[in-house]
């Protein structure tokens, strides 16, 4: 099926070239064209320009945007979307005064959700989590890596990556998988954890890997949950069983894991909340994308990250949602993208090209992903009308969407 798209009042996120990722002052930069069309053919993006070169264009079907703004689709490269059930009584406990780390320790937390999670039939995972898919398609997210992590046994961990795997078959969205079986240390482990790395080390690695459940390997590596000693283990196995590190660093203590992830030259390093100099120059020069989650720093009222630190550097950054029952209940992208200008200090420019075209990089995808080029994937958002991109995170209460297109396809 071919799609024409004509009267676009500003086509944002143009990239001729297909560059995978825009860092530092170049963040500040959004290419666009105004008065344009774009062309879809099947899956792809074919042809775009200026309404005042379209010549003999034809399609089956042609969407009027006039007054409306086209760009990629969100890319959310870090959420935790298969999950069972919720943890909405830890929500009040916040309020009530108990910290992030007082609810994991009285039993909480992760813990929570793993045994919910291991209780749950892999049919009932998977209805529940699609209907959160669906979801995030609609608020315009086109790609979204997704991990495990609240199974922490063998069993469990599997039945999660399976649910992952048929997400990835049965919906146009893009979806890369991620193995986090270091993501708490199980109740069960909780006097021996060079047990659990070994189960996740010698098993669970081994078989992930075998069964080709993942692409990337993940640790949350922080005070009380996995050392810099444990991460770089588990790392290591990963590597040697084809796993691409991706990492949860800096959350709430800095202490060397963005170093660690460099080292094993990990994809991205994500949370940063806490960051401080050598973090920053252990970056520099790293083909490894920072990650900051904006909407997690909201809900637990912990600091943001410091995008201007990291911006103002010359490094890169790329924004997701960390969707999860826990600390990031929500997968909407509009808001992470509002979120990021008005804590952060991020510009409209910056966030967009955060939440594409790096927030690609950062799965490993921008290859295809992430802008407006002839070749990649046909993954777009049209908005209602507003005045301009300013407007889409100014107005951020508003859902400013009126259609999706993913793979070709409109959701």
């Amino acid at each position: 099926m071919s799609i024409l798209i004509i009267n676009i009042k500003e086509l944002l996120q143009v990239r001729d070239s297909n560059i995978l990722k825009v860092s530092g002052k170049d963040m500040n930069v959004l290419p666009t064209l105004k008065n344009a069309y774009v062309l879809i053919e099947d899956d792809t993006i074919v042809d775009y320009g200026s309404m005042d070169d379209i010549i003999n264009l034809d399609a089956d079907k042609v969407i009027d945007a006039e007054g409306k703004m086209v760009l990629p689709a969100w890319c959310d490269s870090h959420t935790h979307i298969v999950y069972a059930g919720n943890r909405e009584q830890e929500f009040v406990d916040r309020i009530n005064g108990l910290s992030y780390e007082q609810i994991a320790n009285r039993g909480g937390g992760i813990l929570n959700s793993a045994a919910t999670l291991q209780s749950t039939s892999e049919t009932d995972l998977y209805e529940q989590s699609i209907k959160r898919v669906k979801e995030v398609m609609k608020l315009g997210t086109g790609a979204l890596e997704i991990k495990s992590g609240y199974g922490l046994t063998m069993e469990a961990e599997l039945k999660m990556l399976r649910v992952i795997k048929r997400i990835k078959q049965k919906f146009p969205i893009k979806v890369k998988a991620t193995f986090l079986g270091a993501h708490a240390l199980p109740s069960l482990y909780k006097n021996n954890k060079e047990a659990y790395l070994d189960l996740v080390v010698n098993e669970m690695i081994p078989r992930v890997a075998e069964e080709k459940l993942a692409k990337y390997i993940d640790v949350f590596c922080e005070k009380g949950y996995f050392s810099l000693e444990d991460t770089e283990r588990i790392l290591t196995a990963g590597k040697l069983h084809g796993l691409i590190p991706k990492i949860h660093v800096n959350q709430f203590n800095a202490f060397g894991g963005v170093a660690l992830g460099v080292k094993y030259n990990a994809l991205s390093v994500d949370h940063l909340e806490e960051l401080n100099d050598d973090d920053v120059t252990a970056l520099q020069n790293s083909e490894t994308m920072p990650v900051a989650l904006p909407s997690c720093s909201y809900f637990l009222s912990i600091p943001y990250t410091p995008a201007r630190k990291l911006i103002d550097a010359g490094l890169p950054l790329a924004l997701a949602t960390d969707y999860n029952p826990g600390s990031t209940p929500s997968g909407n992208m509009n808001f992470v993208v509002s979120t990021a200008c008005i804590k952060m200090k991020m510009t409209p420019e910056e966030a967009i090209n955060a939440a594409t075209i790096n927030g690609a990089y950062a799965m490993g995808i921008s290859n295809l992903y992430g802008s407006i080029t002839r070749g990649k994937k046909a993954n777009l958002i049209i908005t209602k009308a507003v005045p301009s991109y300013n407007y889409l995170p100014y107005a951020f209460g508003d859902n400013h969407i009126e259609t999706v297109i993913i793979n070709g396809e409109m959701i």
